[in-house]
């Protein structure tokens, strides 16, 4: 199986952060990481600097293609530097993420 990871450091969550599973929201700096393991994403979010991930909620979410992997991850950092309690977008029914 090939797996694929993307990673962005340096990501300021907007106003109301980003929602995790474990630690709620989070919030500042953060460093967003994406893996996809041929069938689904998996999304997780750290604090820059620190060793500690968790799961970005909504994680994982269908992704069927290397490329959509990498869409979806670009999807993510946009939305947690939007805030408001960011989770995983959803993909379009017909689209995949855009």
């Amino acid at each position: 199986m090939v797996r694929t990871s993307w990673t962005t450091a340096g990501v300021f969550a907007g106003h109301g952060g980003a929602r995790t599973d474990e630690a709620g929201i989070v919030t500042g700096d953060l460093t967003v990481h994406t893996t996809w393991d041929g069938r689904q994403g998996d999304v997780a979010v750290q604090y820059s600097g620190t060793s500690q991930w968790f799961t970005l909620s909504g994680s994982p979410v269908p992704c069927s293609s290397r490329e959509d992997s990498r869409r979806l991850h670009q999807a993510v950092v946009e939305a947690v530097r939007a805030g408001g309690g960011a989770t995983v977008p959803q993909p379009h029914p017909l689209r995949g993420y855009v």
